[in-house]
């Protein structure tokens, strides 16, 4: 079971709250493009937080097969015969390092950070091929 790490999502609730009293603060102070800037900050950043405390758990695997997060809070169960490929896709840019697991299902991509995660997908992709086999 992988899941988001709660500081993470602690964070994004504070960064929309922090967002959110920016926006009333601009409101009262008659400055309407900081509100439309800060409005939708708050509320992407807050759903953004809202699903990492309603969902935190996005990849977990059992004999059967996979359950991952479809769609803002479902879960799709995916037998392990239905698993195509599981790899990292590894990206180096500016001199920093990123990485994202790939599980293609045939029908679907689900990709995953690190961040959602909660480690590294070098690790993730590993125990999963282990699994899987």
């Amino acid at each position: 079971m992988w899941r988001v790490r709660r500081e993470l999502a602690v964070f994004k609730i504070l960064g929309a709250l922090v967002c959110a009293g920016l926006g009333v603060y601009w409101w009262f102070e008659g400055d309407f493009r900081g509100v439309m800037l800060a409005v939708p900050a708050a509320l992407l950043v807050g759903a953004m937080g809202l699903r990492d405390v309603l969902v935190p758990e996005r990849l977990a695997a059992d004999a059967s097969g996979i359950t991952v997060v479809h769609g803002f809070a479902g879960k799709l169960h995916v037998p392990w015969e239905a698993v195509w490929d599981v790899k990292v896709d590894v990206r180096r840019r500016w001199g920093l390092r990123s990485e994202m697991l790939e599980i293609d299902t045939g029908d679907n991509l689900h990709l995953f950070s690190p961040h959602e995660l909660g480690t590294s997908p070098t690790e993730v992709a590993a125990a999963l091929r282990r699994r899987g086999t």
